[in-house]
């Protein structure tokens, strides 16, 4: 299956290093031997391939290097810098990664200017209709509400399949990658933290609460939630503040990147679904449109709440609500709406016999179509 990001690659190898990071088991191996056949393939995981690394030994000749993990090396983007800066792109350099390559050692202070990054995230609707233009939207909604987009319990269908692969795809991220980040003693507690935040997707988290619940200092708590999320487990968002004088500046959100984790009622795994979509879609706009979005959530201090709050330029162009079978219109669209006139509401609901527009603009849209055809 070809992928969404498939092309931008293929356009920027030759130009740039190209780097690309994504959840562990998202496709990104895979995706990188897709954009060329004429390729040479290295992982730092592998003890062949990481002598070989370190000596600079691979065929020069061919098309593209493949380097996986190699964020492992130490001072990697320094060593990757000499690599350029010595030859060339001769071959291409693909670098891949399950850490975040943006973040983790501050990449871009040794390799400003020489670089493109990518990020690659599971399957969502649009990605999958973009594939397939007959996709029946609706039943595949379904099924990444129960297994999640990665490619794997994906592809398989079937949520006992997710059940045992999610074992192991935690069990590496624990076991293997967070221990190489960070020498960490208290795994099992960072285990009970993961499944503590299933129950809590979507509400704001505090670490002082988490540290009550897990025994533990609040500072250990955020410093673990940081890992997870340079390991792509998990994402936040931070509440947007600027012009609602009554809002609170704290308390973030975190969601996963593997819906298929989310406890809790179905809404709740509705709202991860589309705040996944959403994250992919403004990253995707990011790396290879070069726009500039964010993404982040709206709470006042009497508990008026939007969902998401999408920004381009730091201006908020959408607002952005999530029910499962309601089709009245959110209080709290309009409420925001009043700091934001420029905005764009919308509401996008699971269970919806009718769409409708109403005299104000806002909009209510099926959840379904809304993500297929997802375009901001």
């Amino acid at each position: 299956m070809d992928r969404t990001l498939n092309d931008y690659i293929k356009k920027d190898l030759g130009r740039k290093i190209v780097l690309f990071s994504g959840p562990h088991q998202s496709g990104k191996t895979t995706l990188s031997k897709m954009v060329s056949t004429d390729y040479d393939y290295l992982n730092f995981d592998a003890s062949d391939d990481r002598l070989a690394i370190l000596a600079k030994r691979w065929d020069r000749h061919k098309e593209l290097l493949i380097l996986d993990e190699l964020h492992k090396l130490k001072n990697w983007k320094g060593w990757l810098k000499g690599i350029y800066d010595t030859e060339g792109l001769s071959p291409s350099i693909l670098v891949t990664g399950s850490s975040r390559l943006d973040t983790y050692s501050k990449v871009g202070d040794s390799l400003a200017g020489r670089y493109f990054l990518f990020h690659l995230h599971p399957f969502d609707l649009k990605e999958l209709a973009e594939v397939n233009r007959a996709l029946e939207t609706e039943p595949v909604l379904e099924l990444l509400l129960q297994v999640g987009g990665f490619p794997q319990p994906f592809l398989q269908g079937s949520r006992d399949y997710y059940n045992r692969w999610e074992k192991t795809h935690l069990d590496i991220i624990l076991r293997q990658d967070l221990i190489e980040l960070e020498s960490i003693k208290e795994l099992t507690l960072v285990e009970t933290l993961i499944q503590l935040m299933r129950g809590r997707v979507a509400s704001p988290i505090s670490h002082a609460s988490l540290g009550r619940d897990l025994q533990c200092r609040d500072k250990s708590v955020a410093r673990w939630l940081r890992l997870l999320e340079s390991l792509y487990v998990v994402f936040k968002l931070t509440p947007y503040h600027r012009n609602i004088g009554r809002s609170l500046l704290k308390a973030p959100k975190y969601y996963f990147f593997d819906s298929g984790q989310v406890a809790g009622d179905r809404a709740v795994k509705l709202e991860n679904l589309v705040a996944a979509a959403l994250l992919k879609e403004i990253q995707f706009r990011q790396d290879c449109l070069g726009q500039e979005w964010s993404l982040h959530y709206l709470r006042s201090k009497d508990k008026r709440e939007v969902y998401f709050a999408l920004l381009r330029e730091g201006e908020v162009k959408y607002l952005i609500e999530v029910k499962w079978a309601e089709s009245d219109v959110a209080p709290n669209l309009a409420y925001f709406g009043g700091f934001f006139p420029q905005a764009s509401r919308l509401q996008l609901v699971k269970e919806l016999r009718r769409e409708q527009t109403l005299p104000d603009g806002t909009e209510i849209r099926r959840a379904d179509k809304w993500l297929a055809d997802l375009d901001l």
